[in-house]
């Protein structure tokens, strides 16, 4: 199957990054892809560490989840996206939240954010709610996907525990940060995640001025199978099934392993 990484720089206009969106969904699919991955926070961004996000956050019923999945039942292609969600509980905050949407317009699943960038210098947790661990895995083209956020991939065991949870490849929408080192981190913890759990990695950044763009496809072996470079824009790569299988004969690490990453509120039950 054909899959895609798309990128933009999302702003404060809600409508224009809901343009943006819906152009790169159909720009996808009209060159065949089944799958496009956008980045986190596409509906709203503002990367001031004081923006108050609440007053922009959206229920997952609200416009721009309506709006993606119309444009995926529209073009026919899987879309998965980044949001901020409306709080549904006590502490107020929006949660930082990543919907997959089929190519028939239905929901497949909801992954609300657990590990928040309170790093090199910003504090997500203060205006976001992290979550408990669920996993949010969906099968297209005889692969399984399993979703999670950015700052997620410094973590190893989010990635191996969507792995116990089936997933094949794993899907990052992201707004990574620029600063010192920052792509060589981007592009060295892509390629990790990729190499150690034997798993086609999907991970679609933010551009600049705030972000370092450099969406990327990663093949189980840690290959370079597609690379978005800097500007806005789509790079695909196809993902095979039989490339999983081929590389996890040579490298069976995860037959090989001893134990099993484990703990609280780690679990495989979807939430909606």
């Amino acid at each position: 199957m054909l899959a895609s990484v798309a990128q933009f720089a999302a702003a404060t206009d809600k409508s224009a990054n809901l343009g943006t969106v819906s152009a790169l969904i159909q720009r996808a699919a009209a060159s065949g892809n089944e799958l496009v991955v956008l980045p986190e926070n596409a509906m709203w961004s503002d990367p001031g560490h004081a923006a108050d996000i609440t007053t922009a956050a959206e229920p997952l019923d609200g416009p721009f989840t309506v709006a993606v999945e119309k444009s995926a039942r529209e073009f026919g292609i899987t879309v998965v996206v980044g949001m901020s969600e409306a709080s549904h509980h006590d502490s107020g905050k929006p949660t930082n939240t990543v919907i997959a949407v089929g190519s028939d317009g239905t929901r497949l699943g909801v992954y609300r954010k657990v590990h928040l960038y309170d790093a090199f210098g910003y504090r997500e947790s203060d205006r976001i709610e992290a979550r408990a661990p669920q996993a949010l895995t969906f099968t297209l083209g005889g692969i399984t996907f399993g979703v999670m956020t950015c700052y997620d991939i410094r973590f190893p065991e989010m990635a191996r525990f969507l792995v116990d949870a089936g997933a094949q490849a794993l899907i990052l929408p992201a707004a990574w940060a620029v600063g010192p080192a920052k792509e060589d981190h981007w592009m060295t913890l892509a390629r990790a995640r990729a190499i150690e759990n034997t798993v086609y990695v999907l991970a679609s950044g933010q551009t600049g001025p705030a972000c370092t763009g450099q969406s990327t496809i990663i093949d189980p072996m840690g290959h370079l199978a597609a690379s978005a470079g800097e500007a806005p824009g789509i790079a695909s790569a196809v993902l095979d099934p039989s490339r999983l299988e081929t590389v996890r004969a040579k490298n069976p690490s995860l037959a090989n392993r001893k134990f099993a990453v484990t703990g609280m509120g780690l679990s495989a039950t979807r939430e909606y």
